[in-house]
């Protein structure tokens, strides 16, 4: 059964869905642009058998607030403030990672500033290396070179409706798998007054994360973590060889592909539950073992 709770994080009504024991091991699952832990409804029952499951919503996205942004800065760096004193408020000490889109550089934050809480990682997805952009980040990145009014117009059109529907049925084999309610409820989340300020400067922001690439690496070098990444391969913004790259500094990575786009959960929830139960299964094991 999942509970729908809220915490105050900093004054900022943090919403989140969990599920499980919370005596059993813990994965944080952390959504993405322009989405919220309702993409996890699906996942959230096949995993909370055996895992304390915690989704919460980040600031500006889904059910949590949305500070005014004269009062709150809408930046990678803060949303992963946020949610570390969110794990803190809820108590959680050790806590594996599913990321996703904008959730990657939030975990991966997480990871760097406190690699001794990362039981284990799931990147569905989710971001890290220069060569899983894909040429649909060129308006964005323009920006970036040139942050200025006409570039920042430019992306509003990211903001529509249409183009939330787009990223979930773009690349989908059969579209009546994908659940209207889904995109919809995230066109009517985005259009609260003032958030699409929010999401123009989140894209702005992103270019922080790609500074962090090298940073992200040497960690994933470095620790050595327990790694899956289960990918949509049809993702228009995220492509193959960023997942593939993985290995490259986590030789034992986990990658598998799946017929899906960037909503991959959308369909494709139940071999990704699988695969990430077989995958904490092993991971946890080992752990215990060597402990």
């Amino acid at each position: 059964m999942i509970a729908y709770r809220n915490v105050l994080v900093d004054g900022v009504k943090i919403f989140y869905r969990e599920a499980g024991s919370k005596d059993a091991p813990t994965l944080l699952l952390l959504h993405g642009f322009p989405t919220s832990s309702h993409m996890f409804r699906n996942l959230i029952p096949a995993l909370a058998e055996k895992y304390h499951v915690v989704a919460p919503d980040l600031p500006g996205f889904g059910f949590s607030d949305a500070p005014d942004r004269k009062q709150f800065r809408y930046t990678f760096e803060n949303l992963a403030n946020v949610i570390d004193k969110f794990t803190q408020a809820l108590g959680l000490q050790r806590y594996a990672i599913y990321v996703f889109d904008y959730g990657a550089p939030v975990g991966f934050r997480l990871a760097l500033a406190h690699p001794e809480r990362i039981t284990a990682i799931i990147s569905q997805n989710g971001n890290a290396y220069e060569e899983g952009l894909s040429q649909g980040w060129n308006p964005i990145q323009k920006y970036w070179r040139e942050p200025n009014v006409a570039n920042r117009e430019a992306l509003r059109e990211f903001l529509t409706p249409d183009a939330t529907r787009s990223q979930y049925v773009y690349g989908v084999q059969d579209e009546t798998r994908v659940a209207p309610e889904a995109y919809t409820l995230d066109s009517a989340l985005l259009n609260r007054k003032g958030n699409d300020e929010i999401q123009l400067d989140l894209f702005l922001d992103y270019a922080s994360n790609v500074a962090l690439y090298p940073k992200f690496q040497e960690y994933f070098r470095s620790r050595q973590p327990a790694f899956l990444a289960v990918w949509g391969k049809n993702d228009p913004f995220f492509l193959p060889p960023g997942a593939e790259a993985f290995r490259r500094d986590i030789p034992q990575a986990e990658v598998h592909f799946f017929a899906a786009g960037h909503f991959a959960l959308e369909t494709h929830h139940y071999e990704i539950g699988q695969a990430i139960r077989e995958f904490l299964d092993r991971s946890i094991s080992a752990q215990a073992h060597a402990a």
